[in-house]
């Protein structure tokens, strides 16, 4: 069976007879010719746009793979954009009602995003590591792919426990914070029934990763293109025309995200690409999904992922509370920049989840030279993107706060800010691709590592000292961030570039691959190529 095509449909078996090879860790198979293995057979294989006669092996250059991961981040940056959209709709949404129930929306996603939807794009970066390095090797079932996916699900949910406690009585913490009383007591409302669409979120995000670990990218995206607009609907429907007024808000997410996973599940199913992959083995039995050995090394990745991302959310949100104590023009300013500074983002992060399944999928399929060349097409691709919107940032510093505002003290003071905003952007971008490739190689401990040292222990103190100390305002507080990014970037392409044996990181995978082939005592040989 064809394959529909895709970003990495020159990456994978085509039809049963190529997958028998590839699973009986053939290196002449069409999953080397993912990095173009000079090995690879010269036979013709039958492509998803027709018969495909190879030319003589020849690596891909540079520029080659950096267009490949703009390619395949593309449908990745906008599905992550609409899913802040989710977020964003629904406190523009509740903001009509006033501005009490403006905050208390506002404070209560703010919670969420550094909370329960941390542990869910947190943890399933131990797919990044686990799935992307299954789907490609030569020695496991594509059909592991499916068994990381479902305890992927299990302990994530299992994670979830303490952030569910934490909302149900997130009231009394918040009130040791200083907030107001009418504050804490909506802010726990809103979460207690945000709680019904936690695990909606947890398993629609499980399940987009597993999507794209195998290369299947736009399928999240088609699926966000539908369902953002219908949050919207719900939203407005639910708060303005329902006794639930603002809480109705919360229900509209939960609604969201259910109806998100469930219509990716179907498409899932009914996939030619995903049944062509054969990486659905059908449910797991207890013992195996459960099994410690396996779960131990999904925890392993998935808490430092955690750690990872959280760390870097958590800063800037303590960013925003201390420029709350500046005044309400800082804070004012602070919202226009915070805001730009989400939506930049998703183009990094987006870069960082091309760049962790290509260099996952090279390290599965045993090819370090092509593991390397995919992280530094990566981190080329975020500085140059990154130089293109420093530039625009800077053309139009004077004038971009009037898009949010028309305050002119609140656009002069963005004008202000916005030079140190438009600095980092190169730094971000090299925080995300290389973070990518970290998650690839399934050292996300490096990460977290990096990104404690830099924001808590330099960054946040600098630009508190400076903010309030010298005077200088959000000036100073975003003067420690531009800092945090640069050191993260820095830090983190030092180590792609300088310090990673790949050699090294490939023989990791086999044995973390070994882990799972314990497990499940699947014969090496056998083909999956109709299954699913």
């Amino acid at each position: 069976m064809s394959k529909a095509p895709n970003e990495t449909t020159h990456l994978l078996a085509e039809n049963p007879a190529d997958q028998d090879r590839y699973f009986s860790g053939d290196r002449a198979s069409p999953a080397a010719t993912l990095i173009d293995d000079p090995e690879s057979s010269s036979s013709t294989t039958e492509t998803a746009t027709g018969p495909f006669e190879p030319t003589p092996a020849k690596s891909p250059s540079l520029l080659a793979e950096t267009g490949a991961t703009f390619l395949s981040s593309a449908p990745v940056i906008l599905a992550y954009a609409l899913q802040n959209s989710i977020q964003t709709a629904s406190v523009l949404i509740v903001g009509r009602l006033g501005q009490d129930e403006l905050s208390a929306a506002a404070f209560s996603m703010m919670l969420a995003m550094v909370t329960g939807w941390c542990v869910a794009l947190g943890g399933t970066t131990a797919l990044d590591t686990l799935g992307s390095a299954s789907f490609t090797s030569p020695t496991t079932p594509r059909t592991a792919v499916s068994a990381h996916l479902q305890r992927c699900i299990v302990i994530l949910h299992v994670l979830l426990i303490p952030v569910i406690f934490l909302w149900v009585f997130s009231a009394p913490v918040l009130r040791l914070l200083g907030q107001e009383e009418q504050l804490c007591v909506d802010v726990q409302r809103f979460l207690r029934v945000l709680i019904v669409g936690a695990p909606g979120y947890i398993c629609f995000e499980s399940l987009k990763k597993y999507l794209q670990c195998q290369g299947i990218l736009q399928l999240s995206t088609i699926i966000l293109v539908f369902t953002s607009p219908i949050n919207i609907g719900l939203n407005y429907v639910l708060v303005h025309y329902t006794s639930l007024g603002f809480l109705g808000s919360p229900l509209a997410i939960s609604i969201t995200y259910w109806i998100s996973f469930f219509a990716l599940a179907f498409c899932a199913a009914f996939s030619p690409q995903h049944k062509a992959n054969g990486t659905w083995g059908g449910l797991l039995p207890i013992g195996t999904l459960l099994a410690w050995r396996p779960c131990l090394e999904f925890v392993k990745l998935a808490i430092p992922g955690i750690i990872m991302v959280g760390t870097e959310w958590w800063a800037f949100e303590i960013v925003a509370i201390a420029a709350g104590r500046l005044g309400s023009l800082p804070l004012a300013a602070q919202s226009v920049i915070m805001t730009t500074d989400q939506v930049l983002n998703t183009i990094p992060f987006g870069i960082g989840v091309a760049a962790s399944q290509r260099v996952g999928n090279a390290i599965g399929a045993e090819d370090a030279k092509s593991a390397s060349r995919a992280g530094h097409a990566a981190a080329l691709l975020s500085v140059i993107l990154g130089a293109i919107i420093m530039t625009i940032m800077i053309a139009t510093k004077d004038v971009f706060g009037y898009l949010f505002s028309d305050e002119v003290d609140v656009v002069r003071l963005v004008s202000v800010v916005m030079p140190l905003v438009a600095s980092f952007q190169i730094a971000d971008g090299l925080a995300g691709s290389c973070g990518g490739t970290l998650r690839g190689q399934g050292r996300q401990h490096l990460g977290a590592i990096f990104n404690i040292v830099a924001y808590y222990v330099i960054a946040l103190p600098l630009g508190i000292f400076l903010a309030f100390k010298r005077s200088q305002g959000l000036y100073g507080l975003w003067v420690g961030q531009v800092v945090a990014l640069y050191l993260v970037g820095a830090s983190e392409y030092a180590v792609v570039w300088l310090w990673t044996n790949w050699e090294g990181e490939v023989d990791r995978g086999r044995m973390r691959a070994a882990i799972e082939d314990a497990v499940r005592k699947v014969p090496v040989g056998v083909s999956l190529g109709a299954s699913a």
